[in-house]
């Protein structure tokens, strides 16, 4: 008696969770969405952020 392979190879969804292209992407926007706010704080006060944050 043989098996039978199944010809059709599934279409899993991508994991949103761990070291993926997904999380990497969504690391990289946030990164320079965060960015952007920094040095659109330091343009707005005139100051740093580490001194707008009373840190320096």
């Amino acid at each position: 008696m043989t098996q039978l392979q199944p010809t059709v190879t599934p279409k899993l969804e991508q994991p949103k969770f761990g070291f993926n292209d997904y999380a990497e992407r969504l690391n990289g926007r946030a990164a320079m969405i965060g960015f952007l706010l920094m040095v659109i704080i330091e343009y707005v006060t005139g100051k740093g952020v580490l001194s707008w944050l009373g840190l320096q």
